[in-house]
């Protein structure tokens, strides 16, 4: 056997199986990574690598050539990722995945080509409803696109589960979307999940903290200390008290536990 195909975890765990295989070393083979796999999140949208190793053997000038073409898949005898066991994704994973998402190995190096604007939405919106079928939650995705933003749109019947508490859920699934559509599109587009109206009335009530928080700050001259928000949350009260010429807001702390200060210019 001169020709090896094998699947792993990883391209390099799948070359030395088949330099095992082969029983040589990688000075003598030609390796050829067919598919770089990746990782996943919680399995979805798990790929195993693939890689296939050629021997290099001599003819009888001494002339090195391939020889003839014996290929095997090996197939780990495992779960499919249809089939595979998923921690269900609720607001303790959910921490876990704003957390460790931006450092996720696969997501943050790995070499993906670019693609079509609208395969890469299309691509996402197939994992979003794939995590909520994980989650056991009947749903669709319908997405509306403008220039600079991609808002995907989740309906179901079990919309609190989606949002989880304080919308934990789904700010950990409005991150992954982020990172993917980012990793995916040509276009660097600004992700938006959302169920039902739950935006809007988060904004509202954004809008509303804001308001009381600066006049408590006026009312007693002390700092305001407002419980970890996500980001795109801090940016909107930023926004909100930047017209407020009375306070000045910053954010301290790390993620996902960051927050924000309000307090007097």
């Amino acid at each position: 056997m001169n020709k090896y195909t094998v699947r792993a975890e990883t391209v390099d765990e799948a070359t030395q199986k088949a330099l095992k295989e082969l029983g040589i070393s990688k000075e003598e083979a030609s390796v050829k990574v067919v598919d770089q796999g990746r990782k996943g999140v919680f399995g979805i949208g798990k790929k195993e690598a693939i890689v296939t190793v050629t021997k290099i053997v001599a003819d009888n000038n001494g002339k090195e050539f391939f020889g003839e073409s014996v290929i095997k898949e090996e197939i780990k005898n495992k779960p499919t990722d249809s089939t595979q066991e998923i921690k269900p994704l609720t607001e303790e994973t959910s921490n876990l995945i704003e957390n460790n998402l931006l450092e996720d190995e696969t997501l943050s190096k790995e070499t993906d080509s670019e693609q079509d604007d609208e395969e890469a939405i299309k691509m996402v919106s197939e994992y979003l409803q794939e995590i909520a079928q994980k989650m056991g939650i009947s749903s669709t995705v319908t997405v509306e696109k403008t220039k600079e933003q991609v808002v995907f749109h989740i309906e179901t019947e079990k919309a609190g589960l989606i949002i989880g508490k304080n919308g934990k859920v789904l700010n950990a699934l409005q991150s992954l979307a982020q990172v993917l559509l980012h990793r995916h599109a040509k276009t660097k587009f600004v992700a938006i999940v959302n169920v039902g109206d739950y935006r809007e009335r988060r904004e509202m009530a954004l809008r509303e903290l804001a308001e009381r928080t600066a006049l408590k700050v006026r009312r007693t001259k002390q700092p305001v200390f407002l419980e970890p928000m996500p980001a795109s949350e801090r940016k909107q009260i930023h926004f909100y008290l930047s017209k407020d010429e009375s306070v000045v807001t910053h954010s301290e702390g790390n993620e996902p536990h960051r927050y924000l200060v309000v307090e007097l210019k």
